[in-house]
């Protein structure tokens, strides 16, 4: 069954250090709404409020899509960290374990995971330290990353911590604030979706960027004219828009718009190359094929 929902939301993510990020926007959209707004205008986010506000204030029947990566890969090896006694099995044990091992450390941070004698040796970090089994050239990837590859964007590995397209803190950030949520809050595709429930996915802002009439080489929007355009492509009126933007929030305005539009489509919730061993380990980005 294809979930209903009443309101969506996409929230841009950041795994920089520090406890406030000027990278994190986060917007709404109600089914009935012109346009997405964003919640809380010009308020510089924690990545602990991002959580309190989706358990304890955001509506239920949402829709939140996070701009990480959900797991590591496991399928091209049959693990995630190959050779490794403790290795988890899935993707919930992996949170678990990111989480106990960055117990100590502020804001949801993840440098202790990262710099952990075993599990560094797959990680490409800044200084040059590419780990002895990281693979070589761009790393190793997700099956779902073939997937957006497929749609014309250009994903990184969740192993590369190195560069400005990175999105490897990012994700294992994310997935401490995952491994907090109550177990009433469904993560797709790990977890069966309950009607009525919040439900948090996976995306790719440039898959809605795309379908906004985007270039995925273009796809960063910082002009109020530009975000209007992409917005009416999204079947929005946004009305006036500031003549600049930050593309965090572009993208979070956006992405929130094609969630309105598209979490109805029962195809987006089966896509044809996740598997049930794929979706518990890896995860799945919604919209991708």
């Amino acid at each position: 069954m294809t979930p209903h929902f009443t309101h969506f939301a996409a929230i841009d993510w950041s795994g920089a250090a520090g406890e406030r990020h000027r990278g994190i926007a986060v917007a709404m959209m109600a089914a009935d709404d012109d346009a997405p707004h964003l919640v809380r205008p010009g308020h510089v986010w924690s990545r602990a409020e991002v959580l309190e506000w989706l358990v304890h204030e955001a509506p239920p029947r949402t829709i939140f899509g996070f701009d990480l990566g959900q797991s590591l890969p496991f399928a091209d090896a049959g693990a995630f960290f190959p050779g490794w006694a403790d290795s988890p099995p899935d993707a919930r044990s992996l949170w678990a374990m990111v989480d106990a091992i960055c117990a100590d450390e502020p804001h949801l941070g993840v440098s202790s995971f990262v710099d952990h004698s075993e599990i560094a040796r797959h990680f490409r970090r800044h200084a040059g330290r590419e780990g002895d089994l990281f693979g070589g050239g761009r790393g190793r990837f997700r099956v779902t990353e073939a997937a957006q590859a497929a749609i014309g964007c250009s994903p990184t590995s969740n192993f590369n911590l190195v560069g400005a397209a990175q999105v490897g803190k990012g994700s294992l950030s994310g997935m401490r604030l995952l491994h907090r949520l109550p177990r009433e809050i469904a993560v797709w595709p790990m977890d069966a979706i309950t009607p009525g429930a919040k439900v948090v996915v996976e995306i790719y802002t440039t898959i809605a960027a795309i379908t906004a009439g985007r270039r995925a080489r273009n796809s960063k929007i910082r002009d109020g004219a530009a975000l209007a355009e992409a917005l009416g492509a999204l079947g929005c009126r946004p009305g006036v828009m500031p003549d600049m933007i930050s593309d965090h929030a572009a993208d979070a305005l956006i992405t929130a718009a094609w969630l309105r539009g598209h979490a109805h489509r029962a195809q987006l919730w089966r896509p044809a190359m996740m598997n049930d061993k794929i979706a518990q380990t890896e995860g799945w980005t919604f919209g991708a094929l």
